[in-house]
């Protein structure tokens, strides 16, 4: 109860959080490093537990007594690189002066006014930062982190467990004075440990076991200003409307189950997280939001404002769902008018749909959201996290698949929320669907803009409207005659609308993206055992106890062969500049990863014979709807109850 209670506690002055929260809260005891250097001998000794190493780190690894998954190495590889390029960023701000404390800069303004302004040279950007993983586990992003990122001071890794925090001790310990100097452990609800510390925090990273939800609104408050709030949710099938009353209670916003989902649980994610932060006169800027796997991860500066919190409205939409198509709209929750130089904020105008009944199926409608209606990326700083990385690939195990993703994100319209998956149209109406190349091509030469996702290979966004996408679909359909559908369903409603847009099928400018041109693998095939991972602590069954050990021994041969790459690069002398620290080891490491990245590159392209996976789905999926029956259309509910009527 004690717990639950101080999760609610409001924000108080950084000395009063203190005061309050001191009987209820300790932080572990810092061990010696002789305790923590014996504590790591003897669990190295222990022969059942296995040495694993991720980037420059190590940690040892006993059955499923401390939560691993080594499909996380994506998220943990793209979380590096991005604070390889925030930190440098941040503290360059900061010496520069554009990132102030709330109140600070009306405290300035006052001093100009009053003739006491200060003009002082400009401070070189000094490295300070103070991180924390909220839910740190084995403690192995915190290393990373401790021995791959330049301008840190203090990491702080915490866990609720005191058996996991005992063995992230042994952890730190295994991987040198240097990680044991920036690495505290702390064993507390990480809700607590945020609420005592109002704003101290540059980044804060949470990747729990599940939702995120009740972390968020302590998180919010204690991230620096300007600084970065990085989250991931596991929770797909909340998020993606499988259990829609679930997400509402999670994350106030009720989800639909349609294609566009996997984007549309960012678009919650972060809908949520503005709602957190206007709580406190604060507001999110996202800067990189991605679906990979089986979850979302988002990262979010936060800023305090009391004026832009204002326009938080105008920033979210509802979503207006056909029932009998895939047709959307979305519906603004705010709008702003500006007049001079004033701006004034009210609710938007409805509704967004035409009628009261969807116009191309003549179904009725489903809402859902509000989801996030802004941008889901920072698409130039997402072009220089990639820059950066292509110069120092090898320092990533998942360059590949990162290279592939980030492309694709920068490929992406950024002003147009969701997509359409054409196959899913198509299956609506029940024909063949167009090659990715045509359909853009019709979309284009109608006068309309037209990419992809990163979140779908066959997702489709644009900013043409659903009438003009059937329109298209009508056309090819007249092209590619079909079976006609049963009288008074939803495919009979589609199919007899008159054309108003002609679709044009030729070869359009800008109909094959730069990427496939260029030869970019934008969705990289995953290696075996990939997936979520059973809750540590819980034993396994036979057949996890078999994964785990087949992936064992297949991390036993790859580091058998990186060990053999590093062993023949330190024999050939010549040696690329390494990281923060440890130069050999960044070398060897370095190395053994562009091997292993190569590999990866190769076993994908061998998989599709040289073509982008988007082709190849398509391709199978033109086999299978040729192959297949035709399945009987289903009714709209007025056909329906005509028919039962007539009987």
């Amino acid at each position: 109860m004690l717990l639950l209670a101080a999760s609610r506690l409001p924000t108080l002055p950084a000395a009063a959080a203190y005061s309050l929260a001191q009987p209820i809260f300790h932080l572990t005891r810092q061990s010696t490093m002789g305790e923590v250097a014996a504590a790591a001998a003897k669990s190295s000794e222990d022969g059942d537990e296995e040495e694993l190493r991720e980037g420059m780190a190590r940690i040892l690894k006993k059955g499923n007594d401390v939560f691993y998954n080594e499909a996380q190495v994506t998220n943990r590889d793209l979380s590096v690189a991005v604070l390889r390029q925030f930190l440098p960023q941040l503290a360059q701000e900061k010496a520069d002066g554009k990132i102030h404390k709330p109140g600070k800069a009306t405290k300035d303004r006052k001093a100009r006014k009053g003739g006491k302004e200060k003009h002082e040279p400009a401070q070189p950007a000094q490295g300070s930062a103070r991180l924390l993983e909220g839910l740190a586990a084995s403690g192995l992003r915190s290393i990373r982190y401790a021995l791959e990122l330049d301008g840190v001071s203090r990491i702080d890794a915490n866990d609720l467990d005191p058996a996991v925090v005992e063995s992230m001790r042994a952890n730190i310990a295994l991987n040198g004075p240097q990680v044991a100097a920036r690495v505290v452990p702390t064993c507390s609800d990480a809700r607590l440990l945020m609420l005592q510390s109002p704003e101290a925090y540059d980044a804060i990273d949470l990747d729990p076991y599940g939702t995120p939800a009740h972390f968020l609104d302590s998180a919010l408050q204690a991230v620096a200003e300007g600084g970065l709030l990085a989250v991931t949710a596991t929770d797909m099938a909340v998020l993606c409307g499988n259990s829609g009353e679930v997400c509402w209670t999670k994350y106030g916003s009720y989800p639909i189950h349609r294609p566009y989902c996997h984007e549309a649980a960012l678009r919650i994610l972060l809908a949520c997280l503005e709602s957190h932060a206007n709580r406190y006169k604060r507001y999110i800027v996202p800067l990189l939001s991605v679906h990979m796997d089986f979850y979302v991860r988002v990262f979010v500066r936060v800023f305090t404002s009391a004026a832009e919190i204002k326009s938080s409205a105008s920033k979210q939409a509802y979503v207006w769902q056909s029932q009998g198509c895939d047709s959307w709209w979305l519906q603004p929750v705010g709008q702003q008018q500006q007049k001079g130089s004033s701006i004034k904020h009210m609710p938007a105008h409805g509704p967004a749909v035409p009628q009261n009944r969807c116009p191309e199926s003549g179904a009725a409608f489903l809402m859902g959201g509000p989801i996030w209606a802004r941008p889901l990326h920072d698409q130039a700083w997402v072009a220089g996290l990639l820059q950066q990385m292509e110069a120092e690939s090898g320092r990533y195990a998942q360059f590949a698949r990162l290279k592939g993703i980030l492309t694709s994100v920068l490929e992406e319209l950024p002003d147009v929320p969701l997509y359409y998956n054409v196959h899913d149209m198509c299956r609506t109406v029940r024909c063949t669907p167009p090659r990715a190349e045509q359909l853009r091509s019709a979309i284009i030469n109608a006068g309309f803009r037209v990419s992809g996702s990163h979140a779908n290979p066959l997702a489709l966004k644009t900013d043409a409207p659903p009438k003009v996408l059937w329109d298209i679909i009508r056309c090819w359909v007249k092209m590619h005659p079909i079976k006609p559908p049963e009288p008074g369903s939803y495919p009979a409603a589609i199919l007899s609308k008159a054309v108003e847009t002609e679709a044009d099928f030729k070869k359009a400018a800008g109909a094959v993206p730069e990427s496939v041109k260029a030869g970019v693998k934008r969705f990289v095939q995953n290696p075996a055992f990939w997936g979520p991972k059973a809750r540590h602590g819980r034993p396994l069954k036979p057949e996890q106890q078999k994964q785990q050990l087949a992936q064992a021994e297949q991390r036993r041969t790859q580091q058998q062969q990186q060990d053999e790459a590093a062993a023949a690069a330190g024999s050939s002398g010549g040696a690329a500049p390494g990281g923060s620290s440890g130069a050999a080891e960044a070398d060897a490491a370095a190395a053994a990863d562009e091997a292993a990245a190569a590999e990866a590159q190769q076993g994908s392209a061998a998989a599709g014979d040289g073509d982008d996976l988007l082709s190849l789905l398509y391709d199978k999926e033109d086999e299978e709807a040729e192959q297949q029956p035709l399945k009987k259309a289903r009714r709209s509910p007025a056909a329906a109850a005509a028919a039962a009527g007539g009987s």
